[in-house]
Parts: C-alpha cells; structure tokens; sequence
C-alpha cells in the first residue's frame, strides 16, 4: 500500500508539472490499467509591441483663430516627441523660420495682414514614429491702412542719413488720420547726446517732435515707428514699420535785428558774420478775397525750409492782385532765395533797395545784398535758425516750422 501511494502521488506531480508548463493533455487506461498521457507541442505566447506615448504638439497661433496681429511670431513646440520639420504657407508665399536651441520652431519673419496660413508640422515619436500635423489661422483685415513718411518740412522730405540744423524738429506724417495717443506710443526716438521731448500735432495726420532747446552740434537722431500690426483708429492699421535717421551739423544761429536793420550769423556761438538788412515795412492791407495782409516781417525762430537760386515772387501770392494797388508787384528771377516760413518769407537779394542797414523797405522778406544772399545760400542748410528780433507780429506756429516759437512747457498742449 505504502508503495502503491507513492506511484499515485507521483503520477499527479507529473500531471501538475504538465500543467504548469502550460500544455494540455488527454489520459487514457492502458493494456495494464496504468494511466498514459498524450501531449501536445506547447504554443508559444504572442509579443507584445511597446506603447509610444502620443506626442503633443502646440501651435501658436492656435488653429482656427482669426484677427492675428502680423508681427506675432509663429512658434511650434512638440512634448513626448521630436518635432522634425515645420512648413508655414499662405498661398505660394513661404514664410522662414529657425529651429531654436530648445527643439521648438518660431518664424523669423513678419506676416502680411487678409492672410490665411497653413501650418504643417512632421513629428516623431519615441518609436520612430512620424506623423504630420496641420492647422491654420487668419490675420487682421483692416479697413484701411495707414503709411508713414518722414518730413524735413511741408515742402520737402527728410533725408535719410543727411545733416541738418539745430531747429529741426523730427515730423512723423501718416497717410490717413490716426489716434494720436496710438501714433504716439508707435513713435520711438532715441537721440545721442539723450534728451527729453514733446510732441506736437499739426494736423491729424502730422505730428512734430522737439526737444526743450536747439540740438547740440553733432546729435544723432533715430527715428522708428512700429506701426506694424498697431490699431491707429477705426479700421485703421499702421501698414508697415519705418524708421529713420539724420545727423546735427554745427549749431547755425542768425540773428536778424529789425531795429538795427542788421542780421548777425553765429556758428557754434561764434559770430561769423554782419549783413546789413531790410526788414518788413510793417502795415498792411486786405487782399482779394478779404484777407488781412501784413507787410511786418514776423517775429520768432523761424527755420530754413529751402533754397532756390531764382525764384520769382509776385504780391499775387498773398491776395493783392490789382496793378493799380500801390502794394503790387511782379519781381521775377529774385536771386539767392533762402525760404523761412510757408507764406512766402525768404532772406534775399535785393540789390534795388538802397536802404539795407538803414530802413525796412522789403513787403515782409528779409533784403541783403547780393554777396550777403550768395553767402547765406551757399553756407544755410534746412533746419538752420533765422531768429527775427523786434517785429511786432509773431510767426504763426503752422507758418513753416514755428515750433520753436512755443515754449516748450506750452508746446504740444
């Protein structure tokens, strides 16, 4: 019995072992009453792939969003991935862009306003897995938009680059009318040696910048507007970003005396030299349409606006028409004319006065000798300061560049 036990429990701990190696069996009784076992080949268990976590990728701006400002970059960043390529579209039109060092992508340069953009990026996961990822999104469409130009005056355009006097304000004119505080804050100027200024608006499409005194010789002004993506007004986008710059030359300061019948020029605080003068013969009278005339030559800074070797001058220019009018004239080819207000002021020569130094004869312009008016056009630039002592009329702000007329506590108020 004991032994009989023993082939029995063995037998079981066969079975089990069969088992436990995951084989199934089928047993039968054989010749001998002994119990067999048939086997049957063990199946292998399937493998299992590793899972890749999704990878998430962030485009900004987001897909679908609309009124998106063209200076805003594009950045597209991947998690639990690698991010392989972006493509950004909008037509044919290709927009650059730069992987960063941290592994995102960001656009390097501005987009166009009324585009949609098309965003295609490859990612790869942890497997080695690609897949491509595409949204899309709309910039602003602005009514209207607004350009910028820079003025050295009413009459001409500043010059990049160029050098000029100590009275120039810097003028910032826009296309179309705009929110000045909106204008204002797009408007940055940085000058060396640094100093404080004001704006002023001539209208609402010009604004005039200055500081509290002249220019130093040898300022550098820098000019920028950001307008770029920047509500101006209602429907009103700045169109483009635009900048500028120019240089001060030496500090020209003349000094034009109606009581002596002088003008003095000072350059850097040195006087150079003394023309005798004629100044406005002062009175008036009423033009053609009613306005009031007057032949005082105004009082104030005044800046140069321009030159021109002739230029003929007619009282016709201010309203007296009448050749019977003892106040009319015709004087073409006027010599070495140097303009200083935008009603017709100029310093030039007027060899028929015979009282330069003595008396003021002149309808308002400052009279001088040929070689003096040679030597003032050859020697001012725009921008200089023609300072006119002693007139009892004063120089209209909107009268050329009258900015300095104002003082600068009141300027711009």
């Amino acid at each position: 019995m004991i032994q009989r036990r023993k082939v029995i429990i063995g037998t079981l701990g066969v079975a089990a072992a069969a088992t436990a190696a995951g084989c199934s069996s089928r047993s039968k009784a054989g010749s001998d009453g002994a119990a067999t076992t048939n086997w049957v080949e063990p199946v292998a268990e399937s493998a299992t792939e590793p899972s890749a976590a999704p990878v998430t990728l962030t485009v900004t701006p987001a897909h679908g969003t609309k009124e998106v400002s063209p200076v805003k970059p594009i950045t597209v960043a991947a998690s639990n991935g690698t991010l392989k390529s972006v493509t950004v579209t909008s037509g044919k039109s290709k927009i650059s862009g730069e992987m960063q060092s941290d592994g995102t992508w960001q656009s390097t340069e501005e987009l166009d306003y009324s585009k949609t953009y098309k965003v295609v990026a490859t990612t790869s996961d942890s497997t080695g897995t690609t897949a491509a990822h595409t949204s899309s999104f709309a910039t602003i469409k602005p009514d209207s938009l607004a350009r910028v130009t820079f003025q050295a005056n009413g009459l001409a355009s500043l010059k990049t680059g160029g050098t000029y006097g100590a009275g120039q304000p810097v003028i910032v004119a826009f296309s179309r009318s705009v929110n000045k505080k909106a204008a204002e804050q797009a408007i940055e100027i940085t000058t060396s040696p640094s100093v404080q200024g004001k704006f002023y608006w001539a209208d609402d499409k010009t604004v005039h910048w200055r500081p509290a005194k002249y220019w130093a010789k040898g300022t550098t002004v820098k000019v920028k507007v950001n307008a770029l993506g920047v509500k101006l007004g209602k429907g009103v986008y700045g169109a483009k970003n635009s900048s500028t710059h120019f240089t001060i030359g030496r500090q020209l300061i003349a000094l034009a005396d109606t009581r002596t019948h002088m003008t003095k020029v000072y350059i850097d605080g040195k006087l150079v030299r003394s023309m005798k003068s004629s100044f406005g013969k002062g009175g008036g009278t009423t033009g053609a349409q009613g306005q009031k005339v007057s032949f005082w030559t105004a009082g104030g800074p005044h800046i140069v606006l321009s030159k021109e070797r002739k230029h003929s001058m007619s009282s016709a220019s201010y309203g007296v028409t009448d050749p019977k009018d003892p106040n009319y004239y015709v004087s073409p080819d006027i010599e070495y004319c140097t303009r200083i207000s935008y009603s017709g002021e100029f310093l030039h020569a007027a060899p028929w006065n015979g009282e330069l130094g003595r008396a003021n004869r002149s309808h308002g312009c400052v009279n001088l000798s040929t070689d003096d008016a040679k030597w003032v056009y050859n020697t001012f630039i725009l921008g200089d300061i023609v300072d006119v002592k002693h007139s009892p009329r004063e120089l209209e702000i909107w009268n050329g560049l009258g900015d300095w007329t104002v003082p600068f506590d009141k300027y711009g108020a």
